[in-house]
């Protein structure tokens, strides 16, 4: 079981992200800065890929390593993590006891806990599905590849709507009925040394995008998910709940 890491960067100029993010697996890493090449290389027996693009959005630069991935499991990164030493072996240990998962979720180390912590292994369904990000899932590429599941280049990151593109990511694996687990075993740390390149907080511009992407979720459930999140969230938005709740309503009519 060969395992490949995709890892989301940004202006790298040179190659010291694999040490630093203890990577010691094969590793794809879409490099968005100001200039374009592809480089290939080794690290000993570690198959290393640079893509090198001028361009931006977070969707954009996962699908880029997402359409050359080549390995049986992939991770998705971002450059702001190391991961544990073991890594390779608890996802290989993990898929070995669900041998019809498609997409396992992961712990990620935290200093400051914002993420849901997993304390028990689950299965993630439509109930549970929006808590869980990125850069702690690993993937089977075959089941991936074969439903054509990529992500929305609209959301997230340098795009126009600053964040949803792991949600509607792990949304099309749900539609596609493929087996989504949750795991209780941590594979890397979060450093948090760099602040976010898209976030401005929990602004009005963050709560509209909400709109949009609860929108883009579900056509049939997208009022009842508004609702749900205003309900839970809009102190964290620091406004009535009423007035959160309509940001996201006009602003999913609108898109």
């Amino acid at each position: 079981m060969r395992i490949q890491v995709l890892v989301a960067a940004m202006n790298q100029n040179d190659h010291s992200l694999i040490n630093k993010m203890n990577i010691k697996t094969d590793a794809i890493v879409g490099n968005q800065c100001s200039f374009n090449s592809v480089e290939i290389f080794n690290i000993g027996d570690q198959k290393i890929q640079y893509l090198n693009f001028a361009e931006r959005g977070v969707g954009l630069n996962r699908n880029n390593t997402l359409m050359r991935a080549d390995a049986d499991i992939c991770l998705f990164a971002d450059d702001d993590m190391v991961y544990e030493d073991n890594y390779s072996e608890i996802i290989k240990n993990a898929f070995q006891r669900y041998p019809d998962a498609d997409v396992i979720v992961f712990n990620l180390k935290e200093q400051v806990i914002t993420r849901k912590v997993i304390t028990k292994e689950c299965k993630v369904g439509y109930l549970n599905y929006l808590r869980y990000g990125t850069a702690r899932i690993a993937i089977r590429l075959a089941s991936i590849k074969k439903y054509g599941i990529y992500f929305n280049q609209c959301f997230g990151g340098g795009t126009e709507h600053c964040h949803g593109e792991d949600n509607l990511f792990l949304n099309a694996c749900l539609k596609s009925k493929l087996k989504i687990y949750a795991v209780p075993e941590y594979i890397a740390t979060l450093t948090e040394e760099r602040a976010s390149s898209w976030s401005n907080g929990y602004d009005e511009k963050y709560i509209r995008d909400q709109g949009v992407l609860f929108r883009t979720l579900s056509r049939r459930w997208w009022r009842l998910l508004c609702l749900q999140d205003a309900l839970r969230r809009h102190k964290s938005y620091d406004m009535e709940f009423y007035k959160a709740f309509m940001l996201m309503i006009d602003a999913g009519k609108n898109n």
